[in-house]
């Protein structure tokens, strides 16, 4: 099957999410025109960018007995995807769109299975058939729809468009097609940039505030030489009141100007950016704005709260000295402001860091397994009542990274995530929300695997 040529930039790092593609291959489908689903199919997905933190793609055909061809991360690179798609051989049989749809929701699109979506992002079900006897299948794909799949479908027959229209998810304008199979490239661009409106990974997230500085992280829509990024940032007036949730959307700031809003300017390539000189306990907005020469983008925004000002102790003093131990104590206690203290020590010039957390009503702690006649560093850092330090153990193989994800008490509120490298195996969480639900989930080279999950709780 000849691939065809790519016809546009490729959208790199637009989007996150699970796109599954159930392909009739009964035969009721010419050998031909099963080779010109295919090379659609080519065209359609060669400018995404493939991976288990940007769009993962399954296969399954639909015949007299649904087959998997392939499933959600068994391809992270295109040239693995395009030659599975040549690869691909027709089943012919009946058309039993029914069972692969069964299949579809039990198995591919249920996050936890083998071969399952991954939780808490878009799942997209594109649904390519000819049009002829698709049988019982508003029941399965209202199964799915509940399931917040969204169902788009591609008719290269007349077909019985009631039927389809029933199925899919609104708007039918972009999300239901009927072309001839020798015409399919005609709606590629439409279709594409249907599914990346459901699956672009717009969140502007905040990480690492304190209670001067922040750092907001995006995912790049564009790239060197394409446009920059203008960020704007500035408290929240009181009149609208504010929640202090952190998250992301689409919209615009308020017109209010004033000494106190800032203005960044970041390069195309750039996928974070440094707020600093900010106030203590006050909430902000800050939106992003992709400028771009080629296409008009809309902003983003999120809402933070920085951290009340807490203050380091005035004083440090060492005791206690002895071959391989120390005494390290602070003063005054700030037991209204602070949950507890965080103690990291390492040897100079260099060497591994140790940490401890002292209870806040605690002045001092014991250092001990010091290496003799060695010179430490030590960083001791009051840590607010609403932070919690999260640990956990190393796992071996092809690890390439973890996932840390939280939101509110009983899922309620915006899901926030953070991603770090293979040998970080701590991390400290600021402004979370009450008994919010922290988990952890180990990110391979082909998947990600089953998250450890724990509820955050703040002592009083």
């Amino acid at each position: 099957m000849p691939l065809l040529p790519l016809s546009r930039p490729s959208v790199l790092n637009c989007c996150e999410g699970d796109v599954l593609f159930v392909l009739d291959s009964s035969g009721s489908v010419s050998s031909y025109e099963f080779s010109r689903m295919l090379a659609f199919l080519s065209e359609l997905l060669q400018p995404f960018s493939l991976g288990p933190d940007q769009v993962q793609v399954g296969l399954l055909q639909v015949g007299t007995v649904p087959h998997l061809q392939f499933s959600f991360g068994s391809h992270s690179t295109q040239e693995g995807l395009q030659a599975a798609l040549i690869d691909t051989q027709q089943l012919r049989g009946d058309t039993n769109t029914e069972a692969a749809l069964k299949l579809a929701r039990e198995e591919v699109m249920r996050p936890g299975r083998v071969h399952g979506a991954r939780e808490g992002l878009p799942k997209v079900l594109v649904w390519v058939t000819d049009g002829l006897q698709p049988g019982a299948v508003e029941e399965p794909m209202a199964a799915l729809r509940q399931d917040g799949v969204a169902v788009l479908a591609v008719s290269t027959g007349h077909g019985n468009y009631q039927v389809l229209r029933k199925v899919v998810t609104p708007p039918t304008s972009s999300h239901l097609y009927f072309v001839d199979v020798d015409d399919m490239s005609i709606i590629t661009e439409q279709l594409r940039d249907a599914i990346v409106e459901i699956i672009r990974a717009e969140r502007l997230q905040v990480r690492n505030v304190t209670a001067h500085s922040a750092v907001l992280h995006w995912r790049p829509i564009l790239s060197a030489g394409t446009g920059y990024y203008n960020i704007r940032v500035g408290p929240v007036p009181q009149e609208e009141g504010a929640d202090g949730a952190t998250g992301g959307g689409s919209g615009t700031s308020p017109s209010t100007s004033g000494a106190e809003y800032q203005r960044v300017t970041r390069p195309g390539d750039a996928k974070h950016a440094e707020l600093s000189r900010l106030r203590p306990g006050v909430t902000y907005r800050a939106t992003l704005t992709p400028e771009s020469k080629v296409m008009l983008l809309k902003p983003l925004t999120v809402t933070f709260t920085t951290l009340p000002e807490v203050l380091s102790p005035s004083v440090i003093m060492v005791s206690d000295s002895g071959s391989s131990s120390v005494r390290v104590s602070w003063g005054p206690l700030q037991v209204d402001s602070v949950q507890s203290y965080k103690v990291e020590y390492s040897p100079l010039p260099g060497g591994p860091v140790r940490m401890i957390t002292v209870d806040r009503s605690q002045n001092s702690t014991l250092l001990t397994r010091l290496q003799p006649d060695t010179q430490y560093l030590v960083t001791l850092s009051p840590v607010g009542g609403d932070s919690v330090q999260v640990e956990w153990k190393g796992s071996a193989g092809t690890l390439q990274g973890y996932w840390v994800t939280w939101q509110g008490a009983n899922g309620s509120g915006l899901t926030s995530s953070r991603y770090l490298p293979p040998d970080t195996l701590s991390t400290v969480l600021t402004q979370l929300p009450a008994r919010a639900r922290v988990c952890v989930s180990p990110v391979y080279r082909t998947a990600r695997g089953d998250g450890l999950c724990c509820t955050a709780s703040f002592l009083s």
